[in-house]
């Protein structure tokens, strides 16, 4: 349940236009609603700023549209992570304005446009890693931030990422995306004033370890200040970012 819609709920109980017991029965869903296959974090928007996100991998289509369903009665714009086209297809059933983005396998309605939050860009090492800097950029974009994506700018062709330094210079977050030997980070972290948010992929050759290596150079950066999430962890960077970029925000915070 987005905030809004309990402001107006309250409003329309203090007007006298809502009975106390009709609004009662509406709350009484707010901490979370049982299905069979789910309980449902409804107050999560109220208490994080955004809706419960689904992963869609372990669960069945209809899982998903049934998640989804309920999402959307009470208000909440709906995300669904690893999905797949079969996911989507359900998804549709109950939401036909659902969108798919295949490259990143995230399924999004939105049906409440989300105040922007801040500017994040995320910086993607090789076309390789792609799929995960996508799933980064459009779960950024879902949590109402203004990214942007500057891809294939790893560090086997350096000048390629220098070429837009003033465009990472703007960014109230940086989002970094790399593989292999997982580099690219502890540069842009050398570069940028903005919080540094990096995400080891598991592409690479042997020795990379299915993202090991990435994760622990990332882990290991002598760049300061540098947060690294797990591997292939796309949508982890972007929550990340949305609560870096959500809290500058709050009254009282520092800018």
């Amino acid at each position: 349940m987005r905030p809004a819609i309990l402001q107006d709920l309250l409003a329309e109980v203090a007007s006298g236009r809502v009975a106390v017991s009709d609004a009662l029965a509406r709350l009484q869903k707010l901490p979370y609603e049982e299905l069979d296959v789910a309980r449902i974090d409804h107050h999560r928007e109220l208490r994080q700023g955004a809706p419960e996100v689904v992963l869609g991998s372990g669960k069945t289509p209809a899982q998903i549209a049934s998640i989804a369903a309920a999402l959307l009665a009470a208000g909440s714009n709906v995300l669904v992570t690893r999905a797949a086209a079969e996911a989507f297809a359900a998804v549709r059933g109950v939401a036909p304005d659902a969108c798919y983005d295949e490259l990143a396998r995230l399924i999004t309605v939105v049906r409440t446009p989300r105040e922007v939050a801040g500017r994040a860009t995320v910086v993607s090492a090789g076309t390789a890693d792609l799929p995960v800097a996508s799933e980064a950029l459009g779960a950024a974009r879902f949590f109402g931030i203004d990214a942007h994506l500057l891809a294939d700018v790893g560090v086997a062709g350096l000048h390629r990422l220098l070429a837009h330094e003033s465009e990472l210079m703007q960014a109230g977050v940086v989002i970094v995306v790399a593989g292999m030997e997982g580099a690219l980070p502890s540069v842009v972290g050398g570069l940028v004033a903005a919080p540094v948010i990096a995400v080891p992929t598991s592409v690479g050759y042997g020795a990379s370890l299915g993202g090991l290596t990435a994760l622990f150079a990332m882990l290991s950066s002598c760049a300061a200040g540098i947060t690294v999430v797990n591997i292939d962890n796309g949508f982890g960077a972007a929550a990340a970012a949305m609560r870096i970029l959500r809290l500058r925000d709050r009254p009282g915070s520092s800018p």
